[in-house]
Order: structure tokens, then sequence, then C-alpha cells
């Protein structure tokens, strides 16, 4: 009965991705413009950081400001965006999103996943959940995964930079710190 028990928790509960674990290409649409997107299509990148969030849970709202600034910081230095809403919920439909990305402004893709593939793919959990992922020659790995930083709700407050000290390790060929739990809104599954 106890190994039953444990081989159905371990079912339910996604482990994070290891450091340097593999990630297999992808599609999804880009509700901006109605075309598909690859990962593989990034493959002239030094790194792409996708980011799940949402268009209502307030801690995805809390850091619009700041993954504009990282994407305006780092864009020009080789590293690629991709935002993914994996979210069923109301005001998430992907003609949400795209309103969404008209009022945010953004020139990133912006990709619906609502069969959750690549969220359970990447083991994704909450919005924001961010990935930075290395590109490999011929693959992508994840280099970090997690939080952006150590404060959702007042930006003011970060002290700590988590995703920005990832992009600079990996741009600069120092390893990865430690993953960082992400907190957010849960993406219910389903």
């Amino acid at each position: 009965m106890n190994k039953i028990l444990i081989i159905a928790l371990l079912t339910i509960v996604q482990l994070p991705l290891a450091l340097g674990q593999k990630v297999d290409d992808f599609t999804l649409n880009n509700v901006t413009n109605n075309q598909k997107v690859s990962l593989s299509d990034y493959k002239d990148s030094k790194g792409v950081v996708v980011i799940f969030t949402s268009n209502v849970c307030p801690y995805s709202v809390y850091y619009e400001g700041r993954i504009t600034q990282i994407i305006s910081e780092y864009s020009k230095k080789g590293i690629s965006f991709i935002l993914i809403n994996a979210h069923n919920e109301d005001k998430e439909s992907e003609s949400d999103m795209k309103n969404k990305m008209n009022t945010w402004g953004l020139n990133v893709a912006y990709l619906s996943d609502k069969e959750q593939k690549v969220m359970n793919a990447l083991h994704a959990s909450k919005s924001p959940h961010a990935f930075l992922l290395k590109n490999n020659g011929s693959h992508f790995s994840v280099f970090y995964q997690g939080a952006i930083d150590n404060n959702p709700q007042v930006a003011s407050d970060v002290k700590e930079q988590y995703l920005k000290i990832n992009i600079d390790n990996l741009l600069s060929g120092q390893p990865a710190t430690s993953n960082v739990r992400p907190i957010g809104c849960m993406v219910k599954r389903g």
C-alpha cells in the first residue's frame, strides 16, 4: 500500500528540471500574429528566456515592468524572450492574450499553451515562472529555472535579481546559480 501511495504522489508532483537538462523542441501559436513559433527558431540566440505568465494573475502583473526592463536590457546581447500562457481560466483566452500584448506593447512572442504540453514538459507550476535556456549548438538545456527575483510585489525592494544574475552568468561563461522556487499564481492543470 505504501509503494502505491508513493508512486501516486510521484506522478502528481512535478519535480523541477535539473540544471543542464535538455529541453525538447516545441511549437506553439503566437497570439500576436497567429504564427507558429518553435524553440528551434531561436538557434542563433545565446540563450532563450521563457516566462510562463498570465493576463490577470496579480503576480504576473507586478512583474510586467521588470520583464519589460529585462527584455530591453538583454535582447540586444543575444538573449531571446518568449512569454507563454498556459492558463485556461476566464480572461486567459487567446483573444484576451492578444489584447494584453497590445496593451503591454512588447515585441516578443506570446505563446498559447492551452493544452499545457510545454508547461508539463518544463514542469512549470506558477506564473510567473522563468526558464533560462542555454543554446548548446544542437539543442537547448536548462541553465536556470525559478523566480525572477526575490520580491514579487515591490520592485523597489528587490535585493536579488535571480534571472538577471543567471543571464549575466550565461553570457560570461560562468556557472548558473541554483534554482529558486517561483512565487506566483498556481497554473491549474487540466
